[in-house]
Protein backbone atom coordinates (compact mmCIF):
# COMPACT_ATOMS: atom_id res chain seq x y z
CA UNK A 1 0.00 0.00 0.00
CA UNK A 2 1.54 3.41 -0.94
CA UNK A 3 5.30 1.57 -1.34
CA UNK A 4 4.87 0.96 2.05
CA UNK A 5 6.12 -2.59 3.42
CA UNK A 6 3.02 -4.32 5.05
CA UNK A 7 5.02 -5.19 8.36
CA UNK A 8 5.69 -1.35 8.64
CA UNK A 9 2.28 -0.31 7.87
CA UNK A 10 0.82 -2.95 10.69
CA UNK A 11 3.13 -1.89 13.27
CA UNK A 12 2.25 2.16 12.39
CA UNK A 13 -1.67 1.17 12.74
CA UNK A 14 -0.90 -0.60 15.93
CA UNK A 15 0.80 2.33 17.57
CA UNK A 16 -2.17 4.48 16.39
CA UNK A 17 -4.33 1.77 18.10
CA UNK A 18 -5.61 0.88 14.73
CA UNK A 19 -6.60 -2.56 14.08
CA UNK A 20 -7.66 -4.16 10.54
CA UNK A 21 -9.12 -7.28 9.87
CA UNK A 22 -10.22 -9.06 6.47
CA UNK A 23 -13.97 -10.03 7.06
CA UNK A 24 -15.29 -13.11 4.93
CA UNK A 25 -18.42 -12.49 2.84
CA UNK A 26 -20.19 -13.92 -0.05
CA UNK A 27 -22.25 -10.67 -0.21
CA UNK A 28 -22.36 -7.14 1.59
CA UNK A 29 -26.47 -5.64 0.71
CA UNK A 30 -26.68 -1.81 1.97
CA UNK A 31 -30.33 -0.59 2.20
CA UNK A 32 -31.43 2.32 1.27
CA UNK A 33 -34.80 4.14 0.83
CA UNK A 34 -34.17 4.26 -3.06
CA UNK A 35 -33.59 0.69 -3.17
CA UNK A 36 -30.75 -1.80 -2.53
CA UNK A 37 -26.55 -1.80 -3.17
CA UNK A 38 -25.72 -5.12 -3.42
CA UNK A 39 -21.94 -6.33 -3.58
CA UNK A 40 -21.44 -9.70 -5.11
CA UNK A 41 -18.14 -11.00 -4.18
CA UNK A 42 -17.05 -8.47 -1.77
CA UNK A 43 -13.52 -7.86 -0.04
CA UNK A 44 -14.37 -6.72 2.87
CA UNK A 45 -12.00 -4.55 5.54
CA UNK A 46 -13.17 -4.01 9.04
CA UNK A 47 -11.06 -1.73 10.93
CA UNK A 48 -11.50 -0.97 14.27
CA UNK A 49 -9.68 2.50 15.75
CA UNK A 50 -10.03 3.98 19.70
CA UNK A 51 -13.68 2.44 19.66
CA UNK A 52 -15.02 2.85 16.66
CA UNK A 53 -15.63 0.73 13.84
CA UNK A 54 -15.38 1.17 9.97
CA UNK A 55 -15.78 -1.25 7.16
CA UNK A 56 -14.44 -0.72 3.31
CA UNK A 57 -15.92 -2.94 1.05
CA UNK A 58 -15.23 -3.03 -2.80
CA UNK A 59 -16.09 -5.48 -5.37
CA UNK A 60 -19.34 -6.26 -7.85
CA UNK A 61 -21.60 -3.37 -7.39
CA UNK A 62 -25.31 -3.57 -8.44
CA UNK A 63 -28.75 -1.65 -7.28
CA UNK A 64 -31.86 -2.71 -7.21
CA UNK A 65 -33.62 0.17 -8.08
CA UNK A 66 -37.08 -1.01 -6.85
CA UNK A 67 -38.87 -1.62 -3.15
CA UNK A 68 -41.28 -4.03 -1.34
CA UNK A 69 -44.09 -1.48 -2.62
CA UNK A 70 -43.05 -2.06 -5.61
CA UNK A 71 -43.37 -5.86 -5.68
CA UNK A 72 -46.35 -5.12 -3.54
CA UNK A 73 -48.41 -2.81 -5.72
CA UNK A 74 -47.20 -5.06 -8.98
CA UNK A 75 -49.06 -8.05 -7.36
CA UNK A 76 -52.19 -5.97 -6.80
CA UNK A 77 -52.66 -4.43 -10.19
CA UNK A 78 -51.85 -8.24 -11.87
CA UNK A 79 -52.78 -11.05 -9.41
CA UNK A 80 -49.33 -12.72 -9.65
CA UNK A 81 -48.25 -14.09 -6.42
CA UNK A 82 -44.96 -15.36 -7.55
CA UNK A 83 -42.61 -12.55 -5.52
CA UNK A 84 -39.35 -14.14 -7.77
CA UNK A 85 -40.48 -13.55 -10.51
CA UNK A 86 -41.75 -10.45 -9.72
CA UNK A 87 -38.24 -9.44 -8.96
CA UNK A 88 -36.03 -10.95 -11.40
CA UNK A 89 -38.41 -8.58 -14.07
CA UNK A 90 -38.22 -5.61 -12.62
CA UNK A 91 -34.13 -6.35 -12.14
CA UNK A 92 -34.66 -7.31 -16.28
CA UNK A 93 -36.77 -3.77 -16.43
CA UNK A 94 -34.43 -1.75 -14.42
CA UNK A 95 -36.95 -0.92 -11.84
CA UNK A 96 -39.45 -0.05 -14.41
CA UNK A 97 -43.11 -0.91 -12.85
CA UNK A 98 -45.37 0.11 -15.27
CA UNK A 99 -43.65 -2.29 -17.70
CA UNK A 100 -43.06 -5.00 -15.40
CA UNK A 101 -47.39 -4.83 -15.06
CA UNK A 102 -47.47 -4.74 -18.62
CA UNK A 103 -45.28 -7.95 -19.20
CA UNK A 104 -47.30 -9.46 -16.70
CA UNK A 105 -50.27 -8.74 -17.97
CA UNK A 106 -49.15 -9.76 -21.09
Amino acid sequence: MFGVDPKKMQQMMKQLGMKADNVPASQVIIKTDAGDIIVDEPQVIKTTMKGQVMFQVSGNVKEKSFSDEDVKLIMEQTGVDDEKKIKELLQQNNGDVAKTIMQLKG
